[in-house]
């Protein structure tokens, strides 16, 4: 028994000289831990003070590689944050950076940058049809301003209404661009001859103006027309030019000459734009056997009754698109 107590004495002892030895090696590797890390934050500390502090260079209105160049030689970098609209800056070159020009920073240091995409477009509206007042209050809802305002007689238009446009509708513009306009100033008076519209009309109508006018006109014929024989398909100068008797006069009239049964027979075209604001885009498009062909493509104001014939070659179907729409499509016999 005695031994026994002894042995266990001495195993107490032992391992609390174990645990003693197994606490000052704790201690030590906790010292050793704390020295590094002191250690690598003074050595970090002292490589990121060691650099030199340089002002930010300004490299706004460059472009990003003359920026990439400006940069690298003060030992920092380039970072595109983003674009932006501004008819002020050229597209691709820088418009603002992220610190400012002058501001002292580290070598290193990363500078935020956005480029220019130029001016924000918009399409120009179509303002032909409008009155004046309308037409402005459209160019300001699509961002664009009312320019040059200059007026021209007309046999086609009421006075105050919108004639032209330039630039033209639908061109692409920067924010806040004119748009320059020509208003009709209604009949001309007596002594001031315009232009009508002869197209699509026979040309005896043009034959009867042109004699109560004391004026003459050269005829051009286009036999492989599909309208019919004396349908005026184009004319020089366009309606509501002022003409005199020193002005060239031209127009281009079918010489279409049918033959057989289907001789003096013609399809009969009717359609009336509703009424509106501005100007329609009419197009109306034949469907027969010899396949389908376009008979009317043009621009006509609010209201406008359209009349045409196009040669019979039996049975077909028509269909009418106004702005590209279509809104009837009916059989013709």
């Amino acid at each position: 028994m005695e031994n026994m107590n002894f042995e266990l004495s001495e195993l107490k002892r032992v391992l609390i000289s174990a645990g003693i030895r197994l606490g000052e090696i704790g201690v030590l590797l906790g010292l050793i831990c704390v020295i590094a890390y002191f250690s690598l934050s003074w050595a970090f500390g002292a490589l990121i003070h060691s650099r030199s502090q340089i002002p930010i260079p300004d490299v706004t209105h460059r472009s990003a590689m003359a920026a990439l160049d400006i940069l690298s030689a003060s030992k920092l970098s380039l970072e595109k944050e983003g674009e932006e609209f501004d008819a002020g800056v050229p597209v691709g070159s820088i418009i603002r950076q992220l610190p400012p020009a002058g501001t002292m920073v580290r070598e290193g240091k990363m500078v935020r940058v956005w480029f220019s995409q130029g001016g924000e477009s918009v399409f120009a509206p179509n303002l032909a049809g409008l009155p004046l007042r309308n037409a402005e209050l459209l160019l300001r809802q699509q961002q664009l301003l009312l320019g040059e305002v200059s007026e021209s007689y007309s046999l086609k238009s009421d006075k105050g209404i919108v004639i032209s446009q330039d630039p033209r509708s639908d061109a692409s513009l920067a924010k806040n661009s004119l748009v320059n306009v020509v208003v009709s100033a209604g009949a001309p008076p007596s002594g001031i001859i315009l232009m009508p519209d002869f197209r699509q009309k026979q040309s005896a109508e043009a034959n009867q103006w042109a004699a109560q006018n004391k004026l003459s006109f050269d005829v051009k014929e286009e036999p492989g027309s599909l309208f019919p024989n004396g349908t005026i398909l184009a004319q020089e100068p366009l309606p509501d030019t002022v003409v005199g008797a020193d002005t060239k006069i031209q127009l281009t009239v079918s010489g279409r000459r049918d033959s057989g049964a289907a001789a003096g027979r013609v399809h009969r075209i009717h359609y009336e734009l509703p009424q509106g604001t501005a100007q329609s885009r009419l197009r109306i498009v034949m469907l027969d056997q010899s396949g389908e062909r376009e008979v009317f493509n043009g621009l006509r104001a609010p209201g406008s009754k359209i009349d045409l014939t196009a040669p019979y070659g039996g049975p077909a179907k028509i269909r009418i698109f106004v702005n590209g729409i279509l809104v009837e499509e009916k059989e013709m016999q």
